[in-house]
């Protein structure tokens, strides 16, 4: 049972300059490593499936190289746990510049990899290894750079500072989208599936240079400085592993949390990667008008995200988050409505709707988690309620679309697979606010600062 409020992160310290590289440095690392992760669901969609699992139909290969993609959503709590725990110990850099370093390597190596043809059942199994790898890396960078940026943030800025890490999210996608379009217009059908989709994974290499970068001209953050001071004046019997002290006593509100977020995710991977396959494959349309079509759309999440964000740190949290979510739900039908009539126009504009509402709930989540938990276990506490929403939400939801337009025939099954994720996010979020409330009216008349979750 939970026994604390909600606690703000600690005001930052130290000059302008060094906020705003700590910042740029947080929203980079999140941008390229969201890269590397989105540009294997595009390859899952396009190609992987052919290349890596030719056996049976093509929707037996399709299934089959997005189970390889849920698997690394499968990895990301563990990513969350081991760097939550050594973050909340030992610091927020060194575990985002491991992360960094994991990831390039894995991206780099499924580029390298062989395929199928050329090894047999060694592809598929060592793919797999490199996509745990990947889900772990993203797993541990994303509490990482988020608590980089919002305890460097200065006072009434947090949702704003903290934007710029979810930014990652629509340049890793728009970036992604981009070097697959330019990838497969100057090759052919068969030199893409042949060497060019190979292209986008190099980029990991790169992703090395900003992990040295980030290891020696970044300082680490005032929160954990002082946090740190703080256990060190414990009595070495006093102190508690931060995982230890989540489960046994913020366990609910890890849950909470993830619930709260599982609607957002998944609904994304499905905009993103699903609607990517159901339209090439099943309603025929062009692979490169698909993706310019989500390559825009992400673009207009650059501007909605920090707008989000930064109304949020006026306004509260929760509200701008509950807004995000009511909308996916009124949305998930007129979505899937708008897709099946084949044409590019509305595709777009109901993919661009529900991006606008998931922009909404995305903007403030990264402040709104790192306020759900004190500094000693921020780490811990919000890495985990965000990967258990990947696993269950994200990870899950371009398989269980495909399955869903199998068993159904119809894509109203999605829809209603986005509507129950919006009622468990509503519900969470509502025990949240009751929360919030709680602990605003408990707080000694002193305290100036508001519950930040209201």
């Amino acid at each position: 049972m939970d026994t604390a409020p909600p606690s703000p992160a600690a005001p930052a310290t130290g000059s302008a300059p060094n906020r705003r590289r700590v910042a740029t440095a947080a929203a980079l690392a999140s941008a390229v490593e969201w890269y590397d992760y989105f540009v294997f669901g595009i390859a899952a969609a396009l190609v992987l499936g052919d290349l890596y699992f030719p056996a049976g139909s093509s929707s037996a290969g399709v299934l089959a190289a997005f189970a390889t993609f849920a698997v690394g959503f499968l990895a990301r709590p563990i990513g969350g746990i081991i760097a939550g725990q050594l973050g909340d110990k030992r610091g927020r850099k060194p575990m985002l510049v491991l992360a960094l370093t994991l990831m390039g390597v894995a991206t780099a190596g499924i580029g390298l990899l062989p395929t199928y043809e050329t090894i047999g059942i060694a592809a598929p199994v060592i793919l797999v290894l490199l996509r745990v790898a990947q889900g772990i890396a993203v797993g541990a960078q994303w509490g990482g750079a988020m608590l980089m940026a919002t305890e460097y943030a200065p006072e009434g800025k947090r949702g704003l500072y903290g934007s710029l890490v979810q930014l990652g999210v629509p340049i890793g996608v728009v970036t992604a989208n981009t070097v697959f379009l330019v990838a497969g217009s100057l090759t052919s059908e068969s030199t893409f599936a042949s060497w060019g989709w190979r292209v986008p994974f190099f980029v990991g290499f790169l992703v090395l240079g900003l992990a040295w970068y980030i290891h020696t001209r970044v300082e680490e953050t005032p929160a954990f400085r002082e946090a740190e001071r703080a256990l060190a004046a414990q009595e070495k019997s006093e102190r508690r592993s931060p995982l230890r002290t989540i489960l046994r006593s913020h366990l609910g509100t890890v849950f909470l949390a993830g619930g709260s977020f599982a609607v957002n995710t998944a609904t994304f991977y499905i905009i993103i990667t699903g609607v990517l396959d159901y339209a090439t494959r099943e309603l025929e349309m062009k692979r490169s008008a698909v993706l310019a079509v989500s390559l825009c759309v992400s673009l207009t999440q650059l501007v909605l995200i920090p707008a989000a964000a930064s109304l949020s740190d006026r306004i509260g949290r929760l509200r701008i988050y509950a807004a995000g979510a009511i909308g996916l739900l009124l949305w998930a039908v007129p979505l899937f409505l708008l897709i099946d009539t084949g044409s590019l126009l509305w595709l777009g504009v109901g993919t661009f709707v529900t991006s606008c509402f998931l922009s909404i709930m995305y903007g403030p989540q990264a402040a709104l988690f790192a306020e759900l938990f004190t500094a000693e276990m921020r780490y811990t506490g919000a890495s985990l309620g965000y990967q258990i929403a990947a696993v269950f939400g994200g990870g899950l939801a371009p398989f269980m679309m495909v399955l869903l337009l199998e068993a159904t025939g119809t894509s109203m099954a999605v829809s209603a697979y986005i509507i129950g994720l919006a009622v468990i996010a509503l519900f969470s979020i509502k025990v949240l606010a009751t929360r919030a409330a709680k602990a605003a009216a408990s707080a000694e008349p002193a305290v100036k600062e508001p519950a930040p979750a209201e």
